[in-house]
């Protein structure tokens, strides 16, 4: 590589790096190998008497489809075929929930301490049913005349508010009696919690014991949420934990194509739906067989799982089944208490065991300061403190180059297209004055996955939302609403351009002069947090570079006069 071209092949080996990185993150799921289910949950459960029913076929045809076209042609959502019931509402000092008869589905749920995307006013919906949306909780029963989530369930008309020195609020649905079996769906919300017990009980009046199944699902669209934008990709899909596989997203491109892969039984782990920032999952107990499934309805509209045991129920006994859904922020200090590798749905993929040290180091900052702005600043600061050495020695390379420039374009001049002698002539050189061409590249090559994780960290943490930093800068996971932070942006590349060695090609030379604007136009649509990481950056590597070009010139200079004055 001649040395001209050490901050284009800088610029884009990082280009290419952060593709491959979210390529990475999109894909890695859908390339693992097969699984094999783990062996024997049904008789731990008791029900080795009784195959567990296979999800596709009791589940899917009971689930509205969007097959069905309007009478204009469009796409029927699926919204507007779920039946509605009466409509319970339920609020405590975390969540609002609204709760249908129809099928006791959540299909509603804003979480009341995360602002709205659209207006920061209202309350962020991450459950809704509506022509637009639909991403609802659902459950039921399997089992010859049990209720499923197409059920008309019956309870006690009104809103229920969790009242003062209340911890917890029960909302109890009723299904119909159906030959001797009564069953009873209750729904548990805690204070200061976003967890969600949802609870079937049983009673069998029946003469001969039956054995029933559960079953508790999301359904949703693929649509990403409000706000994405493809220049930013964010993981949006399914994903599921078990002990023995680990965290594996179940991406709806695969279920579209039907090769998706995941652990079908284990008797541990969750199942969840994801987008940026937040998550619904089921979290049924440890040692408790369980079968997880997730499949394609139709166009646009997917479905994720799982089925446990009731258990055997004996004539004139009862039984319950209780499987907490979590639906709320992916706040990375909780979640790894809520459940065994939860924490992981924060997904900084192949750079995790980098950015969960430095996503540590931020929170660090931001419990002295306070502000997230000045948390990224600081963590900026400490990540360019510890890479100082390699990137000194990478300026230190360049400043060299700066200083032979004149020298390398008369060498182009005296060789003209004769690039085989050029190149010789180059090594010649380089070796003559003792400088390594690839000193400028290497060093900072090295820092680029650390910087990456740092990209990921950023855009992956909900504690930036509306987190304001200063002045203009109300919310750091969105972009500078005045573009002030990517047009100074902008300026600083132009500056660390003028610092780094010219380039003789008039072809590098023009696609130089381009590269700060081309990479401007990016920075209008990332977050604010990022483009304040990046800008931090920039700044202090531009005050570096300036220096030791500068100490690099002046002592240059210093040796000259002494050749001269002897």
């Amino acid at each position: 590589m001649d040395t001209q071209r050490f901050v284009l092949f800088l610029i884009f080996a990082t280009s290419l790096l952060f593709l491959w990185d979210a390529w990475q993150k999109e894909q890695y799921p859908a390339t693992q190998a097969p699984t094999t289910a783990v062996q024997g949950t049904e008789k731990q459960a008791g029900a080795d008497t009784a195959e567990t029913p296979v999800p596709g076929d009791q589940l899917a045809s009971s689930v509205p489809q969007r097959g069905a076209t309007a009478e204009n042609g469009a796409p029927v959502r699926a919204a507007g075929k779920l039946e509605s019931g009466e409509k319970i509402t339920v609020k405590t000092d975390m969540v609002l929930a609204e709760i249908d008869t129809a099928g006791g589905d959540i299909r509603r749920l804003e979480l009341l301490h995360q602002p709205s995307k659209e207006d920061k006013n209202k309350p962020f919906a991450l459950l809704e049913s509506d022509p637009e949306r639909v991403y609802i909780a659902q459950s039921g029963l399997i089992g010859e005349g049990l209720p499923t989530h197409k059920t008309r369930f019956t309870a006690e008309p009104g809103a229920y508010e969790l009242a003062a020195g209340q911890d917890k609020i029960q909302i109890r649905l009723s299904a119909p009696e159906a030959d001797g079996i009564q069953v009873t769906k209750i729904y548990t919300f805690h204070r200061g919690s976003y967890l969600i017990d949802v609870s079937f009980e049983v009673a069998n009046q029946r003469n001969a014991a039956i054995q029933p199944f559960s079953y508790f699902q999301m359904l949703r669209d693929s649509q990403p949420p409000v706000g994405s934008f493809f220049m930013v990709p964010t993981y949006t899909g399914a994903a599921l934990y078990t002990e023995e596989e680990k965290f594996k997203k179940i991406e709806f491109s695969a279920l579209d194509k039907g090769n998706a892969s995941y652990p079908k039984n284990a008797d541990n782990g969750w199942i969840a739906m994801l987008q940026q920032y937040f998550l619904a999952a089921w979290l049924p107990k440890d040692k408790l067989a369980r079968e997880y499934y997730a499949k394609r309805l139709g166009e646009n509209e997917y479905t994720a799982g799982v089925i446990v045991p009731v258990g055997q129920i004996e004539p004139g006994s009862s039984a319950t089944v209780t499987v907490p859904l979590y639906a709320g922020p992916e706040e990375q200090s909780k979640l790894a208490s809520i459940a065994p590798g939860l924490d992981l749905v924060v997904d900084y993929g192949w750079l995790t065991v980098i950015g969960a040290p430095l996503f540590w180091l931020l929170s660090l900052f931001h419990s002295w300061t306070g502000n997230w702005g000045v948390a990224i600043i600081l963590l900026t600061m400490s990540v360019k403190l510890a890479f100082f050495p390699l990137s000194a020695a990478g300026y230190r390379s360049m400043a060299k180059l700066r200083l032979v420039t004149p020298k390398l374009q008369r060498l182009r001049e005296q060789h003209g297209n004769d690039r085989q002698r050029l190149h010789q002539a180059m090594m010649d050189f380089y070796k003559t004055e003792k400088i390594n061409p690839m000193g400028g590249c290497l060093p900072i090559l090295v820092q680029i996955p650390v910087f990456i994780s740092l990209y990921w960290v950023l855009l992956s943490s909900v504690e930036l939302r509306y987190a304001s930093f200063a002045l203009w800068i109300e919310d750091l996971s969105a972009p500078d609403p005045y573009y002030v932070l990517p047009v100074i942006m902008g300026i600083s590349m132009f500056l660390q351009q003028r610092l780094s060695p010219p380039a003789t090609d008039p072809i590098q030379a023009r696609v130089m002069q381009i590269m700060p604007l081309a990479f401007s136009v990016f920075f209008f649509f990332f977050p604010a947090g990022l483009v304040l990481y990046s800008l931090v950056n920039n700044v202090l590597s531009i005050a570096q570079q300036w220096q030791i070009t500068r100490m690099i010139e002046g002592s240059a200079a210093n040796t000259s006069k002494q050749k001269k004055a002897n």
